[in-house]
């Protein structure tokens, strides 16, 4: 099957691309810049490992919706939380219908591409905290797709039962080079060490059983 991979840069959106190179034929992966903290190192990575598997590659840049948006990952690394892993503390971190949005201008992409399905890597550990992550979403925004393009593009969610740690796993026998990956809401050079995904990052590396190879200030 033809496939657009939506790759952000981080690590289950490469460990996507990845599966997706391995089980169908990738037409482009799509990035956007939404005028996230981390944009330039997410997007630095997400444009190497395309690169690496010699896949075309589109960067969509949204940055004009982000004043219109309400987001801690959109206001600077000093908004971040880093307390602790409280669900009030993450929610400051969702960016409104992200996977919304996302996928709408992906259809269009993916249908002038030629591709019959969009990959997108959401994963069972998102479900609680982004509702646009959830499988009732992600059937809802299918049918709409389907119905909406001459393709009737699907929309594949390999992950969409998976643990964080299990996409690292997944990700690691897929040969994922994972120092090419960027999770870290602040948008530092090196990844902070701190913040929500910074730590989630650490527990999939824990979980998986693999070393993480990530370079922490922290």
């Amino acid at each position: 099957m033809k496939v657009a991979v939506l790759l952000s840069g981080g690590l289950d959106s490469t460990t996507a691309l990845y599966w997706a190179h391995s089980h169908h034929e990738v037409v482009c992966a799509l990035s956007f810049d939404y005028g996230s903290n981390h944009a330039a190192q997410e997007l630095d990575c997400a444009r190497y490992q395309a690169e690496k598997l010699g896949i075309p590659y589109h960067e969509i840049d949204l940055r004009s919706i982000s004043a219109h948006l309400q987001s801690a990952l959109l206001s600077g690394a000093d908004a971040i939380p880093s307390a602790d892993y409280a669900e009030e503390n993450l929610k400051q971190t969702v960016v409104p219908f992200r996977n919304g949005i996302f996928l709408a201008i992906a259809a269009g992409i993916a249908e002038s591409n030629g591709a019959e399905a969009i990959v997108i890597a959401a994963h069972g550990g998102d479900h609680a905290l982004y509702p646009d992550c959830r499988e009732d979403f992600m059937a809802a925004m299918a049918s709409a797709i389907s119905l909406g393009t001459y393709a009737e593009l699907q929309i594949l969610r390999p992950f969409i039962a998976n643990t964080k740690g299990e996409i690292t796993a997944i990700g690691a026998a897929l040969g994922v080079d994972f120092t090419h990956t960027y999770s870290c809401y602040c948008g530092r050079a090196q990844h902070c060490g701190q913040c929500a995904t910074c730590r989630e990052r650490k527990e999939s590396f824990a979980t998986a059983g693999i070393p993480d190879p990530t370079v922490y200030e922290q």
